[in-house]
C-alpha cells in the first residue's frame, strides 16, 4: 500500500476498506437500546426548535474527526454513517443511523471535536443542533434529556471499552512516556488506542518516516491526523480539543481552581444557577479521589461508586450547566492588585474573574529516598486505577500508607497482584482507618501488613524499579524484596505555594484559612456597616477556599463536596455586594 506524506505534521496514509467491527462493547451489550434511542416524531418535532435543518447529499462528510465541532446530529430522512477513524487511515463502520436517530458523545456537550467521521448514506435531511443548544435542550426537556444524556455517557464507555476513536499512541510496551500518557487519558475517560511498534506492522511507515529516538516515544497520531513526539500533557490537551480557547477580555463570574469533588460541586451549582464558570484543572477531573476503587461511605450509595465514575458523573453535570473545563491548565499566580481577580496560568495566559474559589487540593508526598523521581511511572505510583493494575497482575506489589486511601487501593490491587505487602510505620491500622475497610483487609488472604515498617531504599536501573529495602524500625532488622510496584499512599501536602503573591492567609501547614480563622486582614463593608467575611472565605476578598485545600476541613469526598455547594450561596452574597458598574 502505497503512503503520501507532506511537510505538514499530518500522517495520513492511504485509508483501509471499511470493515464492519462490534459497535457495542459485550459487557454494555444489554444496554444497545439506551446507547442508540430512536426518537418518535412527536419528539422530534418537540426538538426542531433547538436546531436547523440541513440537507446532505450522497457521500458528504457531515463530521470530521478531530475537526469539526457540533453539539447533535438528528436524522429526519435518509441515513449517516458513523466511522471509527485513528489518524492512520483506518477506517471502520460503527453503526448507521436512521430517522429519529441522533450522532453525538458525551463531548459534544461542551462542543469539542468530534471522535469520528459520519458520512450521508444518499440523501440526510437532519436537524443540526449546536453546544449550546444542546445543552439548553437536555435541561428544557427534562425527561427526554435524560434519556439523551445517559446515550451520550453510554457512548463514551463504549468507546473507551471498544477502542475506537481519540488519539493512537505508538511505543513500546513498559515505556514510562507512553504510561504517563496512558494515565493521563484514562484518568480524564478519553478513549485511545496504544500500538506497540515491534507488535504493530501498521506502525511501519509512521515510524520509518519519523525515526523517533528514544526520547520521542510514544509518537501520538491526533484525531486530525497531526503527530506529536512523547508530547506534554498540555500539547495532548490542545490535541483533542480539551484546552479552550478563552476569550482575553472576558470577565468570569468564577474561576474554579482545582476540578476535584468540591470543584466540580462548585461548577455544577454555580453554573446551574446561572454564573458563568471556568474550572481549571492541572491534570484530571476528580482529583485524588477518582484514584479510589469503591467510595463505600457516600450518601446514596449502598453499594459503593468507584472514585472515576463519582467524578465523571459530576464532570458531566458540569459541561451540562455550560462550564467551561480546562484540563490541563495549570494556576501558577494569583493576581488580586486590582479589580478583577486574576489568574496567571503556566503557558503565560491570564483569566480574570469576579471571584475564586480555590479547591487546588494537594500535592502527592514523596518519602526522602534519593532517587524517588528516577522510577516514577516506572514502579513508583501514587494511585491505583485500572492501568496500574494491569501492571501487576501475578506480581507482588507494595503499598504504603495507612488511610482510607491506601485501604480501598489495597483491596482493589488484591484481585490482580499475587500479593500486596501494605507498609506503615504504626502498629496498626485502627486510629487511621475506617472499620469497615480495616475488616476487609483482614478478610483478604493476599494482603500481609507490615507494621513498625518503612520503605530505606530502592535499586532498578533505567528500565525501571528491580527491588526494595524495607525495615522494622523495631527489630531493625532489614529485608530486601524483589517487588518492582510501589504505590505510595502516604498524604498530600497543599497546593498553596502559587497564592504567594495575593497573601492569602495560611497556617503553619500552608493550609489556606477561611472566615473567622482568618487573623486579621481587611474584610467588605456589610449591609449594616460591620466587617463581613464569608465562612468559605480567605483573606483576601472575593477569593474562597474549598475541600482539602482548606484549614480544619474534613478530609472526606462528601465534605468537599458539602463545602463545593455551600460557597456558591457566599458567591452571590459576595457579588451582590460589588459596584453595579462591575
Amino acid at each position: 500500500m502505497a503512503n503520501e506524506f507532506t511537510n505538514s505534521p499530518r500522517f495520513i496514509p492511504e485509508a483501509s476498506p471499511d470493515e464492519q467491527v462490534p459497535a457495542i462493547a459485550p459487557s454494555i451489550e444489554q444496554r444497545r437500546h439506551q446507547i442508540f434511542p430512536v426518537l418518535t416524531e412527536q419528539e422530534t418535532r418537540r426538538l426542531r426548535r433547538f436546531g436547523t435543518v440541513r440537507t446532505y447529499d450522497n457521500g458528504v462528510r457531515i463530521l470530521e474527526a478531530g475537526y469539526t465541532t457540533f453539539g447533535m446530529v438528528l436524522v429526519l430522512a435518509g441515513r449517516m454513517a458513523v466511522h471509527r477513524y485513528d489518524g492512520l487511515g483506518n477506517s471502520s463502520l460503527i453503526v448507521e443511523h436512521g430517522p429519529g436517530e441522533f450522532t453525538a458523545e458525551v463531548s459534544q456537550l461542551a462542543g469539542r471535536p468530534s471522535l469520528v467521521n459520519v458520512t450521508a448514506v444518499g440523501t440526510v435531511e437532519a436537524l443540526v443542533i449546536p453546544a449550546d443548544q444542546l445543552r439548553a435542550l437536555v435541561i428544557a426537556e427534562a425527561e427526554l434529556g435524560e434519556r439523551i444524556v445517559r446515550a451520550l455517557i453510554l457512548r463514551r464507555v463504549n468507546l473507551i471499552e471498544v477502542g475506537s476513536g481519540g488519539p493512537v499512541l505508538v511505543g513500546p510496551a513498559g515505556h514510562p512516556n507512553l504510561f504517563q500518557l496512558q494515565s493521563f487519558l484514562t484518568a480524564n475517560g478519553h478513549p485511545h488506542t496504544v500500538l506497540d511498534p515491534a507488535q504493530d506492522e501498521g506502525t511501519l511507515a509512521l515510524c520509518e518516516h519519523y525515526r523517533p529516538g528514544a526520547d520521542d516515544w510514544p509518537l501520538v497520531v491526533c484525531p486530525d491526523g497531526s503527530v506529536l513526539k512523547n508530547p506534554s500533557h498540555a500539547e495532548m490537551g490542545r490535541c483533542l480539543g480539551m484546552l479552550p480557547e478563552l476569550p482575553p477580555d472576558k470577565v468570569w463570574d468564577v474561576i474554579v481552581v482545582g476540578a476535584g469533588p468540591a470543584g466540580l460541586a462548585t461548577a455544577v451549582y454555580a453554573g446551574s444557577e446561572g454564573l458563568s464558570v471556568l474550572a481549571l484543572e492541572a491534570r484530571a477531573y476528580g482529583g485524588q479521589a477518582a484514584a479510589s476503587a469503591r467510595i463505600e461511605n457516600y450518601l446514596g450509595f449502598p453499594t459503593g461508586i468507584s472514585g472515576g465514575a463519582l467524578a465523571g458523573r459530576a464532570y458531566v453535570q458540569a459541561m451540562k450547566f455550560g462550564v467551561e473545563v480546562g484540563i490541563p491548565m495549570v494556576a501558577a499566580r494569583l493576581v488580586c492588585d486590582a479589580p478583577p481577580l486574576a489568574i496567571e496560568l503556566a503557558d503565560g495566559q491570564r483569566v480574570r474573574g469576579r471571584t475564586v474559589v480555590l479547591s487546588c487540593g494537594a500535592r502527592y508526598r514523596r518519602p526522602s529516598l534519593a532517587n524517588i523521581r528516577q522510577f516514577e511511572g516506572r514502579g513508583i505510583y501514587y494511585w491505583a486505577s485500572r492501568i496500574e493494575a494491569n501492571l501487576c497482575a501475578g506480581a507482588e506489589v507494595i503499598l504504603v500508607g495507612g488511610g482510607n486511601s491506601a485501604g480501598q487501593a489495597a483491596v482493589f490491587l488484591s484481585a490482580h497482584a499475587a500479593r500486596v505487602h501494605m507498609v506503615i510505620r504504626g502498629d496498626g491500622l485502627k486510629a487511621t482507618m475506617s472499620t469497615y475497610l480495616i475488616e476487609r483487609i483482614r478478610a483478604t488472604p493476599n494482603i500481609e501488613l507490615h507494621p513498625h515498617t518503612e520503605i530505606v531504599a530502592l535499586e532498578g536501573d533505567d528500565e525501571g524499579l528491580k527491588q526494595v529495602r524495607w525495615r522494622n524500625n523495631r527489630t531493625l532488622g532489614e529485608k530486601n524484596c524483589d517487588a518492582t510496584r510501589v504505590f505510595l499512599f502516604i498524604g498530600a501536602d497543599p497546593n498553596t505555594d502559587w497564592l504567594g503573591d495575593c497573601g492569602v492567609e495560611v497556617d503553619a501547614q500552608g493550609f489556606i484559612r477561611t472566615g473567622a480563622a482568618v487573623a486579621a486582614a481587611p474584610c467588605r463593608a456589610g449591609e449594616n456597616g460591620a466587617a463581613e467575611r464569608a465562612a468559605l472565605e480567605t483573606s483576601v476578598p472575593g477569593v474562597f477556599a474549598i475541600g482539602d485545600v482548606r484549614a480544619g476541613s474534613t478530609k472526606r469526598v462528601a465534605a468537599g463536596v458539602g463545602e463545593g455547594a455551600q460557597v456558591v450561596s457566599q458567591i452571590h452574597g459576595y457579588l451582590a455586594s460589588l459596584p453595579a458598574a462591575r
